[in-house]
């Protein structure tokens, strides 16, 4: 038996439910241990039955909005400090030989990145392809300015140029994760592409969208992984989608805010439609929801496909992939680059709208709703798309990948 640890950022659903995902798809024969700081997910982990050790130091919630903020170009100060990597290296090193890891899966626990290689240990990263080294180094446009005019595009393209240059080359990890990586004695931990690799990159998309990319060595596409929570669907949900309006689903994922909750929220309630909103963890007390829209906390998105007729997201990858493996058509509103490229895969295909996050509390959103909802093409391509999922599992592929690697203790490339 070999064990596996997991090591994914537990404040983020989409990072902790991928990590879920590839954890169940690995044999019987290996053992899978989960290692977690924040505690907002670590009940999805235990619910799946799998062993969990909590870790420290924690973020704090002012340390978690710069992340947040860093995530989303809002800002650049960051919680790394010296003694905070220090501590979260040690952490990892020990609960690594403890448990005699034989391979490390990260998320964008970046302290992990110097842990597993300080212990030479195998590392492996799923994550999605927007903001990857090869997708900022290839793309021309990356959408760094909005609009189709000669215009728009030519200022897309050289601002995208400088984020190139800045992205790839420049020094721009945090300077304590460069430090302790010389001190470690493990590869370089220099730009921000670095953050997002491990010894085997496992690219969590479609084959479709890194069609005319070259990626580099290390890199390989196993297809979409997305929650699949264990829960039933809510009697209400079901008691809506029975009823003569249509049923929209608005889902922020972790990187929304209260502010695009609740502008949403009012956008929606301007249509004649009904709206299931997993958006719990963003009010507060006494906020004003309209009554059309019915708050919840999580539910089980992948079990939605047959009772809702569209959908407002984020962009994050785990929320659109579910989206597009049920067949609902939806508006995407990304919060960072890499959900706006996630976005920008599926209006190509025909399946959803793209606004931004400022037209959240806009008529722009109810109107591209009603779009989706009275343009039967959209569903036509959303029924489209959900046939070529079928037969995708970028948890099993990924399982198999890291297994074929547990054989002699090397990643398999």
């Amino acid at each position: 038996m070999a064990t596996v640890l997991f090591c994914p950022v537990t404040f983020n659903l989409a990072e902790t439910s991928r990590a879920i995902e590839v954890a169940r798809a690995l044999g019987p024969a290996h053992r899978a241990v989960f290692l977690a700081y924040e505690h907002d997910f670590v009940h999805l982990i235990e619910d799946a039955g799998f062993e969990c050790v909590q870790g420290a130091p924690v973020l704090t919630a002012a340390q978690r909005d710069q992340l947040l903020a860093l995530d989303q170009l809002r800002g650049f100060r960051n919680p790394f400090t010296r003694e905070f990597v220090g501590a979260r290296v040690e952490c990892e090193r020990q609960l690594i030989r403890r448990v005699r890891a034989a391979a490390v899966v990260i998320g964008s626990n970046v302290t992990s990145l110097l842990s597993a290689r300080a212990e030479h240990v195998p590392l492996y990263f799923p994550v999605p392809f927007g903001l990857t080294r090869p997708q900022v180094a290839q793309t021309p446009r990356l959408g760094l300015i909005g609009g189709d005019g000669r215009v728009a595009r030519l200022a897309d393209r050289t601002a995208s140029a400088l984020m190139r240059v800045a992205y790839n080359r420049m020094p721009l990890a945090p300077r304590a994760l460069r430090s302790a990586a010389r001190e470690l004695g493990v590869p370089r931990v220099r730009t921000l592409p670095d953050l997002f690799e491990g010894d085997v990159t496992l690219l969590t998309v479609m084959p479709s969208e890194v069609e005319g990319y070259k990626l580099p060595s290390g890199y390989r596409v196993v297809g979409p992984i997305f929650a699949h929570i264990d829960a039933p669907v809510p009697p209400l949900v079901e008691q809506l989608a029975a009823g003569p309006e249509p049923l929209v689903y608005l889902g922020l994922g972790s990187s929304g805010s209260r502010e695009v909750a609740l502008a949403a929220s009012r956008s929606l309630a301007t249509l004649p439609v009904n709206v299931i909103a997993p958006i719990a963890h963003y009010l507060q007390p006494g906020d004003d929801v309209p009554t059309n829209v019915h708050v919840f906390g999580l539910l089980p998105a992948h079990r939605l496909g047959r009772l809702v007729d569209a959908a407002v997201l984020h962009g994050g990858q785990g929320t659109v992939q579910t989206a597009c493996a049920t067949g609902i058509p939806f508006v995407g509103m990304g919060m960072q680059l890499e959900q706006t490229w996630n976005i920008a895969q599926c209006v190509r295909q025909g399946n959803a709208i793209a606004l931004r996050k400022r037209d959240a509390g806009t008529p722009r959103l109810a109107d591209a709703v009603r779009r989706l909802l009275e343009d039967p093409a959209y569903r036509t391509a959303a029924e489209r798309v959900r046939a070529e999922y079928v037969a995708a599992d970028g948890a099993a592929a990924s399982a198999r990948i890291i297994e074929e690697g547990l054989g002699d203790g090397s990643p398999v490339a």
